[in-house]
């Protein structure tokens, strides 16, 4: 979450006029994350999310994020709704932008997840797949190989500044990928971002998962690897085997992997890692200054891929390991 648009009081009041939440009482900008700009509101009924979809996010897809969430809550997954207007939309249009007014979800993310923490992660995103399943609609990944390399276009001119010799490794890694993604893996509904400030907790248990805004149809394998990366890496950069192994084994308990899935573990996670750093980068080069927005390191993710490059089977990850 991030703030990019600022909002008034009085378009704010306006806007909650379309639907039956409340008067407002109070507002606030969400500064984490790096996507579309958030708002907590506190109205005379309830909390809600307002979300307004800006860099990223195409309108089009809209429809496909918020009935998602709608279809999973459905079946069983704990996650925030769109609110629907008087009218029956769900998505409104504020300060010239794409907006939806979203429930409030309790819970808070945790900064240092522990092994137990990454085995519930791993059961939920098993039981995100799962009950994924029969929605009616789909989204291709935008940030998919050629979505990399359309991201690599843009940042490619100014990477040494980040690091020299940076431009090269990109290169690399972008070849090798471009050669070696598997194609006939199990595929569904992903999230795609599940992040630790994705997943809330409630006294040491998930309570429900957030931000939508990059799921689409991919390779199911693909985020469990973007789930080793974003849950299992230490500050100093280092692989915690055990968080990994108890990621690892929570989603097989619900979703087993299949040995193909297994064997391409390291190349799908050296893929992910080159996503999130490619963001990173672009970002890092491209922010507008004086947005309420966390910048994030691409360095971070340039770390794990040379990690993922080094790895020769995914007993390494800690998948088997009891």
């Amino acid at each position: 979450m991030a703030v990019y648009t600022d909002i008034s009081e009085v378009e704010l009041e306006a806007l909650l006029a379309a639907y039956d939440a409340g008067s407002l009482l109070s507002y606030k900008g969400i500064a984490e994350g790096s996507e579309n700009s958030n708002y907590l509101l506190h109205t005379t009924k309830a909390a809600f999310i307002l979300t307004l979809y800006e860099r990223r996010v195409d309108k089009a897809d809209l429809p496909f994020f918020l009935g998602l969430m709608e279809h999973l809550a459905e079946h069983g997954v704990s996650c925030p709704l769109p609110v629907r207007r008087r009218d029956g939309e769900v998505i409104s249009e504020i300060a010239e932008r794409p907006a939806a007014l979203i429930t409030f979800l309790e819970g808070m993310w945790l900064r240092r997840p522990a092994p137990q923490h990454c085995r519930q992660v791993g059961r939920a995103i098993a039981g995100l797949h799962l009950a994924a399943q029969g929605f009616a609609l789909s989204r291709p990944n935008a940030l998919a190989l050629d979505g990399w390399r359309d991201l690599w276009r843009k940042a490619a001119p100014r990477a040494d500044e980040v690091e020299p010799g940076l431009s090269e490794e990109v290169e690399a890694d972008l070849a090798t990928l471009g050669r070696a993604w598997p194609g006939d893996l199990p595929t569904g509904i992903i999230h795609a971002d599940l992040f630790p400030d994705n997943v809330f907790f409630l006294g040491g248990e998930v309570s429900g998962i957030i931000d939508f805004y990059f799921a689409c149809n991919d390779l199911l394998a693909y985020d469990v690897a973007t789930c080793l990366n974003a849950w299992c890496f230490e500050k100093d950069g280092s692989y915690n085997l055990t968080k990994g192994t108890a990621l690892l084994a929570g989603y097989q308990e619900i979703r087993p992997l299949e040995p193909a899935e297994i064997e391409a573990l390291p190349l799908l996670a050296r893929g992910s890692a080159l996503r999130f750093m490619l963001t990173r980068l672009y970002d890092w080069l491209t922010i507008p200054d004086g947005a309420l927005v966390n910048k994030r390191d691409p360095m971070e993710y340039v770390r794990r891929l040379r990690f993922h490059r080094q790895i020769r089977s995914s007993s390494e990850y800690g998948i088997g390991i009891t």
